[in-house]
């Protein structure tokens, strides 16, 4: 362990929370393009587009700002997203600590546990990211038109019940369980790693190298549960009042049969983006602030 995994669990919490705020930040911009490029393969004469020249038509469209779209809820999410999920990780791994040694499956298994719970906190702020990042793409008698996310949050509670916060919740708990293996597990594993290749725990370089890593191995895995889960938060009844999207499996085959199995990765490039830059900028973040905190230590 590294003389900042030794910090105290409140702070290890808090700046979990902090960190993940800064992170999402500098990678916002690319989510919003992530769940546009995702959700608009699902429309009718749906042309395939690069990253590039799909970011290029949006800012000529509707401005570069428009990227921005749904930050505020984005932030919001990181409160409750990052911080019970990368706090409750460590705590996990230092209970089981407690016990045996650590090693790749008991870091699998907390990376795993913390992933599930931290989902199921927060999916109400997901839903709201969702349709706020989305909405401006929507065609203007179509657009909810919300202006803060406690408006989104308001609006979805009265217009469809408070259920409704939950949508999509099982690919958000399954592809979170996916995302604590993939990202805080194997950003933990590969920190060891590349202590052992000289790249000193604890360090700058260390935490970049493990988290483009863990990032890679996190944007392949998950893809398909993001994919998903964007359908089913944002997915409307039809005229009967049924959803389309029923659960994971369904929505996953669903679009595979309508638009083949690789569409679900469309979007994948500023999805990787967006999951290796939050990686990277978050635990960098995280390892400055608690490296602040023991240097202002008596």
């Amino acid at each position: 362990m590294s003389a900042t995994d030794s910090v105290p669990t409140s702070v290890k919490f808090g700046t979990a929370g902090v960190g993940g705020i800064l992170g999402w930040i500098c990678v916002h911009p690319f989510n919003t393009a992530a769940v546009r490029m995702n959700l608009a393969s699902a429309q009718p004469g749906y042309q395939p587009q690069n990253f590039f020249k799909f970011v290029a038509q949006t800012g000529a469209e509707k401005g570069y700002k428009s990227l921005y779209d749904g930050l505020s809820a984005g932030c919001l999410r990181q409160v409750f997203y990052a911080t019970s999920r990368f706090g409750l990780f460590e705590t996990f791994r230092d209970k089981i600590a407690e016990h045996r040694e650590i090693g790749v499956p008991e870091r699998l298994v907390a990376g795993l546990s913390s992933g599930a719970c931290a989902a199921a906190i927060s999916c109400p702020c997901e839903v709201t990211l969702v349709r706020m990042s989305n909405d401006s793409s929507l065609p203007a008698g179509e657009r909810r038109n919300y202006t803060s996310p406690l408006n989104a949050a308001a609006r979805i509670a009265k217009d469809e019940g408070v259920a409704a916060f939950w949508s999509g919740c099982a690919p958000f708990v399954q592809r979170a369980m996916l995302v604590g293996i993939c990202q805080v597990g194997t950003l933990d594993q590969a920190k060891s790693v590349y202590d052992g290749y000289g790249i000193k725990r604890g360090t700058y370089g260390n935490v970049f190298c493990a988290s483009m890593t863990s990032g890679f191995i996190y944007a392949c895995v998950t893809m398909p549960f993001e994919s998903a889960k964007n359908r089913m938060a944002f997915q409307v009844p039809d005229a009967k009042g049924v959803l389309p999207y029923r659960t994971t499996p369904q929505t996953m085959a669903a679009v595979a049969s309508s638009s083949g199995v690789l569409s679900l990765w469309n979007g994948f490039l500023p999805y990787y983006l967006r999951c290796g830059g939050h990686t990277v900028s978050m635990f960098i973040f995280v390892e400055f602030l608690r490296a602040q905190y023991l240097a202002a230590e008596p």
